[in-house]
C-alpha cells in the first residue's frame, strides 16, 4: 500500500490522519496543567478563526493545522465564501458572524496587511467583543493583536505583535508590549509575527490537551525549524535588511498607527 492511500485504495483524508495520529497522545502520561484558566482536557474544543480581506494566510493555516485535531474549526468572516489573503491566496469562510458558534474555547484573530481596515470595521469589532465575552481563550497571531486591541480586548493586558508595530501601536490600544514569541496573560494569548503562529498553536495545544499531545502534533508536522539565515528579528538581521523590511511594512505601520490613534 503506498503512502497517502487508505487500505480501500481511497485517498487518505489529511484531517482524519492528523486526528488519529494525535489521538495516540491521549494514552500517554499527561503533564501538569501549564496555565490557567483550564488544564488539559480531552473534551472536543470549539475553535473559530477570523478571516478578512488582506489577512496573512500563514497566520491562519499554521495554527489551523496544529489545532485541527482538537475539534472542528470554524473559519469565520463577514460573509461566507472565499476571502483573499494579502498575497492573493484565498481561504474559504465556512461561517459568518451570525452562524459562528456563540460559546468558543478558542477565538483566534490573524494579522496581515488588512489589519488597519479591520481596526475600523464596526461589524468585525462587535463580533470579536461579543464572542470574547464567553470565549475561554482570546488569541491572535501577528498584527491580529491590534484588531483585538481595537475591540478593547487587550486593555490592561501584556501582549505581543509583529515587531514593526509591537512597541509603537500596542500601547495606543492600552496593552503592555512584550518582546516575546508567545505571550500568555490570563486568557489572552498573543503571538509575534507570522511564523510565531506555529509556536503559539503548540503552546496553546499543550494547555488544552496536555504536553504529550502538543509534542505529538509537533512531530506529525515535523516542526523542527532550521532557517538558512539568522535574520528573523531586527537585532539579528542587520541594518540593511531592517531598512528593506521597513520599506515593505511602512504602509501597514502607518495605517495601524492611524487606526489606533483615532480610537
Amino acid at each position: 500500500m503506498s503512502p497517502g492511500r487508505s487500505d480501500d485504495s481511497g485517498p487518505l483524508d489529511r484531517r482524519a490522519f492528523t486526528a488519529a495520529a494525535l489521538a495516540v497522545a491521549l494514552s500517554l502520561p499527561q503533564a501538569a496543567a501549564l496555565a490557567e484558566p483550564t488544564g488539559p482536557s480531552d473534551v472536543t474544543k470549539k475553535i473559530a478563526i477570523l478571516l478578512y480581506p488582506g489577512m496573512t494566510a500563514l497566520d491562519v493555516v499554521g495554527p489551523q493545522n496544529l489545532l485541527a485535531g482538537l475539534g472542528p474549526i470554524e473559519l469565520v468572516a463577514a460573509r461566507t465564501g472565499p476571502v483573499a489573503s494579502d498575497t492573493g491566496l484565498s481561504l474559504v469562510a465556512t461561517h459568518d458572524f451570525e452562524t459562528c458558534a456563540r460559546d468558543l474555547d478558542v477565538l483566534l484573530v490573524p494579522g496581515g496587511d488588512g489589519t488597519p481596515a479591520q481596526m475600523h470595521d464596526a461589524a468585525t469589532l462587535a463580533f470579536l467583543e461579543d464572542r470574547a465575552q464567553r470565549a475561554t481563550w482570546v488569541t491572535s497571531v501577528c498584527t491580529g493583536s491590534l484588531i483585538l486591541g481595537a475591540a478593547g480586548l487587550l486593555r490592561g493586558y501584556r501582549a505581543t505583535s509583529h515587531w514593526c508595530v509591537r512597541d509603537a501601536v500596542l500601547p495606543l490600544l492600552g496593552a503592555e508590549p512584550v518582546d516575546s514569541r508567545v505571550v500568555f496573560d490570563r486568557n489572552r494569548v498573543t503571538a509575534a509575527g507570522v511564523s510565531a503562529g506555529l509556536d503559539f498553536a503548540l503552546a496553546l495545544a499543550a494547555r488544552l490537551r496536555g504536553e504529550a499531545y502538543a509534542k505529538t502534533a509537533q512531530l506529525v508536522a515535523e516542526y523542527a525549524p532550521q532557517p538558512p539565515f539568522v535574520a528573523g528579528t531586527p537585532a539579528e538581521a542587520g541594518a540593511e535588511t531592517v531598512r528593506a523590511a521597513d520599506a515593505i511594512l511602512a504602509d501597514l505601520v502607518a495605517g495601524a498607527r492611524a487606526a489606533a490613534s483615532g480610537r
